[in-house]
C-alpha cells in the first residue's frame, strides 16, 4: 500500500478579485478555486476543509480559543529508488528473417481500370463518381441526389430550386 504526505494550509479569509467576478461570494469562491488549482498543479489532492480550535495567548497571562479554517491536501510519496531492482529479460531465441521486397505482392492501384468500371453508370445528378472502393465518396456532386430527394419528400419539404 502506498504512503501519503499531507499538507494543511489556511483557508482563504478574503475574496480575490478577478476579471468578470462580481460580489463577495463569487470572489471568495474564486480565491478557493485559485488555491486549489495552485495546489493541484504541485500534485496535491484536496481532501477536506476543517474548522479546528487554536488556543492562543491573550494579554500577559490569559488565553483564548480561536477557531481556524484549514484545508487538507495529500499526495503520494514516491518510493525510494534504492529499492528498485529491474529484472532483465532473456534475449529472444530466434529473430525472424526480413521479408524480401520481391516476395511482396503488389497492391492493386486505384487508377487501374477493371471490367466492372466499364459497366458503372453514375446516378442521376452526379457529375463525377469513382468506383466503389469501400470509402465514402467525397467528390463534389451537383444538384440533389436521389437519396436526398427521397428524404426531403418523406419530411414533406418541397424540392429546392437550383
Amino acid at each position: 500500500m502506498g504512503s501519503w504526505e499531507y499538507k494543511v494550509v489556511p483557508a482563504p479569509t478574503k475574496g480575490q478579485k478577478g476579471k468578470g467576478i462580481k460580489g463577495p461570494e463569487a470572489r471568495f469562491a474564486f480565491a478557493l478555486e485559485a488555491l486549489m488549482n495552485d495546489m493541484g498543479a504541485e500534485g496535491w489532492e484536496f481532501q477536506r476543509a476543517e474548522t479546528l480550535p487554536s488556543i492562543e495567548r491573550s494579554g500577559l497571562t490569559g488565553s483564548t480559543t480561536e477557531w481556524r479554517n484549514v484545508m487538507v491536501f495529500r499526495r503520494a510519496v514516491s518510493a525510494p529508488m534504492d529499492d528498485f531492482e529491474p529484472e532483465l529479460l532473456p534475449p529472444p531465441a530466434e529473430t525472424p528473417d526480413a521479408i524480401a521486397p520481391e516476395a511482396v505482392e503488389p497492391v492493386n492501384n486505384a487508377a487501374e481500370v477493371t471490367e466492372t468500371d466499364a459497366e458503372f453508370v453514375p446516378g442521376e445528378g452526379a457529375t463525377h463518381m469513382a468506383r466503389d472502393n469501400g470509402v465514402e465518396e467525397t467528390s463534389p456532386v451537383s444538384g440533389m441526389t436521389t437519396s436526398l430527394k427521397n428524404l426531403a419528400s418523406q419530411r414533406g419539404a418541397s424540392e429546392p430550386k437550383d
